[in-house]
């Protein structure tokens, strides 16, 4: 992320650390995703509890009664599967013994009482075990990573960053069925349209034999293979890389590496390019400036004192860049560039793209941030953040349903108070500001 992109990897094949997961052999079930202290083999049941979201199909009456239904929606999505050249015999075999898995709608309305910290989270994502991990995968898949660096222009660092943070390397991949996930998504709760596109993806991937029924596991809502594609994403990025008349994503390393380079490659990825690099503001710096909105060239930002970290010169002054200080002016700041934006294509997060181009960097050699984080910080727990929302909207700063969850209002919101204080207006929710809203 903040070194020199395309750099090559050393040669030289390792031991295989995954066993037969690129074997062509048949996959073995992937290792569940760890969330808690331990983690149950026995799916858990569905709460039978009204959705958090608030939203009328979340209703618990409306889940009973779309599931009762569930036969139903699914055969009455036969037309639509025929039109995608789906085989009746297929579309039968598929179909057959989907049965609603509610505990997804427990999991889709789900609204934690505490979220990470960007420093916590980059903490989890970029370890040493991680790195190590990847540094072997780079180094045992370097045909297929030269080929897929030549054939899309996309950094190979970039693409085993991905592979670890989606799925660490193969090993947390999901276990739950993607047809039947995706069936269930299509025909109950609040997103019913978009899922039955993804449920009609799924059955043309498996009709076309890209991918077998057990191959085609994942997430709850969907999302399957190493770096975890929607089925919807497979169809439009997927390739044959090796030319064995499938595209594997799976279970084959050419495959899932060309794959994902030519989805970044089609989201408008630089060739060459970096996804940004950190930097130090001055004092008494403008912080409203830091907004995705509010792109300026590098010229730009260097006229208003903003340095790089590592003491190297700013690189091209004619490009575009945004400024990303996620832990406000405590913290490290960012300049993002085009290729920043194209990794929140792949995931609309800010600290996720953060935590894939700093552990793609760490990965090519490169040093861990300068500067540190406000450690000392805590997280607010949700009732907190409901809290501030609704002390911010009581002083006019935010004009939005108060509902716990972050985003773009708030922050904005947020900055207009601390500005109105004499705060840095940073726009982050600290317990500080907090206390400040409630006048203490």
């Amino acid at each position: 992320m903040f070194g020199k992109a395309l750099a090559q990897s050393s040669g030289g094949g390792l031991p295989n650390p995954f066993g037969n997961m690129f074997s062509g052999q048949k996959s073995a079930a992937p290792a569940p995703a760890q969330t808690g202290s331990s983690a149950s083999s026995t799916p858990l049941p569905w709460t039978g509890e009204d959705g958090a979201s608030g939203h009328p199909a979340m209703t618990a009456s409306a889940i009973r009664e779309a599931a009762a239904n569930f036969n139903n929606c699914v055969a009455g999505m036969w037309p639509d599967a025929a039109k995608r050249n789906i085989s009746q015999a297929s579309f039968q075999r598929f179909t057959a013994g989907l049965a609603p898995d509610l505990r997804i709608m427990d999991l889709m309305d789900s609204q934690p009482e505490f979220t990470k910290s960007v420093w916590d989270y980059l903490d989890i994502l970029v370890n040493d075990n991680r790195m190590a991990t990847g540094r072997e995968v780079l180094a045992r898949y370097k045909p297929q990573f030269d080929a897929a660096e030549k054939a899309y222009g996309v950094d190979r660092y970039i693409i085993a960053s991905i592979w670890g943070i989606e799925s660490n390397y193969s090993t947390m991949m999901g276990d739950r069925s993607v047809l039947n996930s995706t069936a269930t998504l299509a025909c109950i709760g609040r997103r019913q349209k978009y899922f039955r596109d993804e449920f009609l993806s799924a059955l043309e991937i498996l009709h076309r034999g890209d991918l077998r029924p057990e191959q085609l596991r994942g997430s709850w809502a969907g999302a399957f293979g190493p770096t975890q594609f929607m089925p919807t994403s497979f169809k439009r990025f997927a390739v044959d890389a090796d030319g064995d008349g499938r595209r594997d994503v799976v279970d084959n390393p050419a495959d899932l590496i060309a794959s994902t380079a030519n989805n970044l490659k089609k989201s408008g990825w630089q060739a060459g390019q970096t996804l940004g690099f950190e930097v130090v503001m001055p004092k008494n710096f403008n912080y409203m400036l830091a907004d995705r909105a509010r792109a300026m060239t590098i010229a730009q930002w260097g006229q208003l004192g903003l340095t790089r970290a590592d003491g190297k010169p700013l690189p091209d002054p004619a490009e575009k860049a945004y400024l990303l200080a996620p832990a406000g002016a405590e913290g490290p700041g960012f300049l993002m560039l085009q290729n920043f934006r194209v990794i929140m294509k792949y995931n609309p997060a800010e600290a996720y793209a953060l935590a894939i181009g700093h552990f793609a960097d760490r990965l090519r050699g490169g040093a861990p941030f300068v500067q540190p984080w406000p450690r000392q910080e805590r997280t607010l727990s949700r009732s907190e953040r409901l809290e501030l929302q609704q002390l911010l909207a009581q002083r006019g700063f935010y004009r939005g349903t108060p509902d716990g969850q972050f985003g773009g209002h708030t922050r904005e919101a947020l900055r207009g108070f601390q500005a109105s204080i004499g705060a840095p207006a940073d726009g982050f929710a600290s317990a500080g500001v907090l206390e400040r809203l409630r006048g203490r």
